[in-house]
């Protein structure tokens, strides 16, 4: 089987000193590329350079919501640069999107969170979102927007009826850690119901630990682990499921299979 972890956290610290060794499990067990997603200006350096260190590792940049207050509009000034410049392994815009939990006030968040899905538009880029107690308000900008693009939903945890409205203007759903733990059933219940042609596998690790993961311990060498919850979420196997979630991130990272080796 073959899998991509289309949303993992590979630059921050708890991989340091180890990121060869899970990186190189993760390999083992299937893993064909990873992308890193940048989540504000000042990580953006050590996110490109983690990439570039390893073929199949990529990177996307973005102000997350959580750090809004520290940005400014200019900053995607920044980031269209460093994405025209390395296009190949700059695969998409993001870690952006809404928090109504963190990151200050919504009224806050939106202007930096618009200005982004409008240079995503404008470069035909996919974008990398990231919505807690927020779909409604993303799918409102996406829809205003005139949204027409690739973008991942990233650790979902709505309700069907909103996923669905996602998936409708074309987004992706991830498919981290969350599926392994029996409690959270709202999320089981949606990625049971979903068309598999709308979900993308996912860790974001370090975070997002599967069950028997300690909290902050999560790795891309678990992914296979949360494919096989999945499938088994599906009433599928994972050797029928996995082709079709490869499928799937490739169309949202515009790789073209011959590429990803099959």
């Amino acid at each position: 089987m073959q899998f991509v972890d289309a949303h993992c956290h590979f630059d921050f610290p708890r991989f340091d000193g180890c990121r060869d060794t899970e990186l190189g499990k993760a390999r083992a067990a299937g893993l064909q590329r990873l992308v890193i997603p940048g989540v504000r200006r000042d990580d953006w350096a050590r996110v490109r350079d983690t990439a570039r260190a390893y073929p199949d590792v990529y990177y996307c940049l973005g102000i997350h919501p959580w750090f809004s207050a520290d940005h400014r509009l200019a900053d995607l000034d920044l980031i269209e640069e460093w994405l025209t410049a390395d296009p190949e392994r700059c695969v998409a815009i993001g870690e952006c999107g809404l928090d109504r939990l963190r990151g200050g006030s919504l009224a806050e968040q939106y202007p930096l969170f618009e200005a982004q899905v409008s240079l995503a538009q404008r470069l035909e880029r996919p974008l990398v979102i990231h919505s807690v107690k927020t779909h409604d308000d993303v799918h409102g900008v996406l829809n205003r927007c005139h949204w027409s693009g690739a973008a991942l939903i990233h650790g979902f945890s709505g309700s069907y009826q909103q996923a669905a409205k996602l998936v409708d203007l074309g987004c992706k759903i991830g498919v981290g850690g969350v599926i392994t733990h029996a409690r959270a059933r709202k999320t089981r219940d949606t990625l049971a119901r979903l068309p598999i042609a709308a979900l993308v596998l996912e860790t974001d690790a370090p975070d997002m630990a599967p069950e028997g993961v300690r909290p902050g311990q999560n790795s891309p060498a678990y992914l296979g682990g949360i494919l096989a919850a999945l499938a088994e979420l599906r009433g599928i196997s994972p050797q029928a499921l996995a082709p079709q979630l490869l499928a799937n991130v490739e169309g949202l990272y515009g790789w073209r299979r011959e590429r990803i080796g099959e």
